[in-house]
This record gives structure tokens, C-alpha cells and sequence, in this order.
């Protein structure tokens, strides 16, 4: 596969936001494992008194190793490589093991975004950031979100990956977003760096609505997997995998126990078993999703439908006999 200058090799922001885009907490699951392997540490961040309401984002306070207590405000900040003082001092550090290593193109140059979605001043919010970037020299963003979807929880978890930006969509293969409607920061974010010139790729991962109070490993996993794909990366999952298959067994118990999860739950697997057998044709496909779409009375339409490549309702759908 030819990738788009900048998206192999080249410097890298991977970005990820708690709250409305962050279903089962998989995309911030995704960038903190890369923020952690790769031992960066923050080099630039935003004032929380401007964008965030502390009534709704409310401060925490947590105990450090020493016994003390400190406050943690919500925010956003930018990690990246330590600068070489700081990273000659790391050096006396016990060693990383070779196979918990961010490796591949561009892994020495990668930076991440972490934060909180802010209540206000979206504008300016991502206007700092996109400078903040610009500063750091960052040649393409890869936005990863997570969104409440009618997936079943035992097939592999589906991540759409779209971009506004032709050449990585006939580099990479990608699809554009035709989804109209409310959006989350994310989306204010690319349209602000693809305005400044640096190219964006939004991935999404689908999380099973039914347990969406738990976080997904299995989605952490799925959206590591596409950014691997699409970047050249290689990035070490730890114990995220034996995590995955403990969440998909409490899913399988709780199902277990339950006759009508259960049954919806089939109804979910055969439609997605439709779709990815290779003999199905595009009408067959379209039939099967009208026949599940009428049996939960929505209508060949799907209007109750999560927005495919955006974010979570605010409630999720359930099926309407539980």
C-alpha cells in the first residue's frame, strides 16, 4: 500500500479526547498505551479557566506514591519526545524491554494529544492546539474517537477510517464522512488543522452499545490495529489482549444469564456475518439490514442510528423488549 507523505516516516499527532467521542474509553485507551510506550511527556498545554466548565468536567483529586494529595483539573495537552536533558536523564532509568517499544517509521518523532472535550470556546480551543502543533512541526493528524454501535461484542469490533483530504483518501483508500449532524471536538479539530495544511485521518471504532459502561479493550485493540495499518507503526499490546478476551468473556456471561441479550445478540451476529461473507452481494447486504433495521421498528432507514464515523448518543438505543 503507498502511503500519503506524512503518514510514514513523517511527524505524527495522534489525538484523543474523554467524553462524547470516547465510547468504552477505547480511542484514550489507544493514545494513553502510545503516550506510555513511548515515554513522552508534555511540552505544551492549555488553560483550563478558558474552555472548561468545572461544574460539568469537575476537578479530581488523587493520592501520589508519597501519600500527598494534589487536584487535577481537566484539560488538553500536547506529548511529545522528551528534549535531550530530559531524556539523558530518563537514560538512568531502568531500561525498556525491546517488546514494549513503539517501533517503525516515524516512532521517535510521535507526539499525542490527550484531553478533555471543553464546554466552551471550541473555536479558540482548537485554534491554540493546531498552533501548538504547527509549532511542533506535525505533518499529519490521526484523530481516533469511538462511537456506540450495534456491534456484536464476539466479532472483531469494525473501525471506519475517513478523511477531508483527497490525497490520503486515493493514497490510503480511505472514504469521505457523508454524515451531517452534531459533531464533537473532534471534528472542529481536523476542520481547523486542514485548514492550517496539515492532513487528517478520523478513525472511529464501533463499541457494542449494550455494554457501553464498561471500557472495550477490544476497541483499544481495534483502533491500535488501523493506526498500525495506516502508519507503518508497530506498537506492542502488553496485556491488552488477554484483557480483551476476559472483557468478551463477562460479556458472554452477562449474556448467559440473560435470554433476551442473548437473542439480540444473535440478531446482531447474523447481520454482521452477512455483511463479511464473501459471497454477499451488495443487495443481500442491504436486504439483511432491512429485515434487522424493521424488526427493532425502525425502518429501512435507520434514523435511531448512531452517526457512523462521528460519536455516541447521548442514550444509547436498546432493543425494545429489554
Amino acid at each position: 500500500m503507498n502511503q500519503a507523505a506524512g503518514f510514514e516516516g513523517g511527524r505524527l499527532l495522534v489525538v484523543a479526547f474523554e467524553g462524547w467521542n470516547d465510547a468504552g474509553e477505547a480511542a484514550t485507551g489507544a493514545a494513553k498505551l502510545l503516550a506510555e510506550r513511548l515515554n513522552l511527556v508534555e511540552i505544551a498545554a492549555v488553560d483550563p479557566e478558558l474552555y472548561f466548565d468545572y461544574q460539568f468536567t469537575r476537578p479530581t483529586i488523587v493520592q501520589g506514591d508519597d501519600g500527598s494529595r494534589r487536584i487535577e483539573w481537566p484539560g488538553a495537552s500536547l506529548r511529545g519526545p522528551a528534549p535531550s536533558s530530559e531524556a539523558d536523564a530518563a537514560a538512568s532509568d531502568p531500561p525498556t524491554a525491546d517488546d514494549e517499544l513503539v517501533t517503525g517509521p516515524g516512532a521517535d518523532t510521535l507526539h499525542v494529544l490527550l484531553g478533555a472535550e471543553p464546554a466552551r470556546s471550541w473555536k479558540s480551543f482548537a485554534a491554540e492546539l493546531v498552533d501548538q502543533a504547527l509549532a511542533a512541526d506535525i505533518e499529519g493528524v490521526v484523530l481516533l474517537g469511538a462511537m456506540l454501535a450495534d456491534a456484536p461484542h464476539t466479532r472483531p469490533l469494525s473501525v471506519f477510517a475517513s478523511s477531508e483530504n483527497r490525497e490520503l483518501r486515493d493514497r490510503l483508500g480511505l472514504e469521505r464522512s457523508t454524515y451531517e449532524g452534531p459533531v464533537g471536538i473532534l471534528s472542529v479539530l481536523a476542520d481547523q488543522a486542514e485548514r492550517a495544511g496539515i492532513p487528517t485521518i478520523s478513525l472511529w471504532a464501533s463499541v457494542p452499545h449494550y455494554v457501553h459502561n464498561a471500557p472495550s479493550p477490544k476497541a483499544v485493540l481495534a483502533l491500535l490495529g488501523k493506526l498500525e495499518e495506516l502508519t507503518g507503526l508497530s506498537i506492542p499490546r502488553g496485556t491488552l489482549e488477554d484483557e480483551a478476551k476476559t472483557w468478551e468473556s463477562g460479556v458472554d456471561a452477562l449474556a448467559a444469564e440473560d435470554e433476551d441479550m442473548a437473542g439480540y445478540i444473535e440478531q446482531l451476529e447474523r447481520a454482521r456475518d452477512a455483511v463479511d461473507a464473501p459471497e454477499a452481494s451488495g443487495e443481500a447486504i442491504a436486504q439483511e439490514f432491512e429485515r434487522y433495521l424493521r424488526r427493532r421498528g425502525d425502518g429501512p432507514d435507520g434514523r435511531n442510528e448512531p452517526p457512523r464515523g462521528e460519536g455516541p448518543r447521548d442514550e444509547p438505543w436498546r432493543p425494545r423488549d429489554a
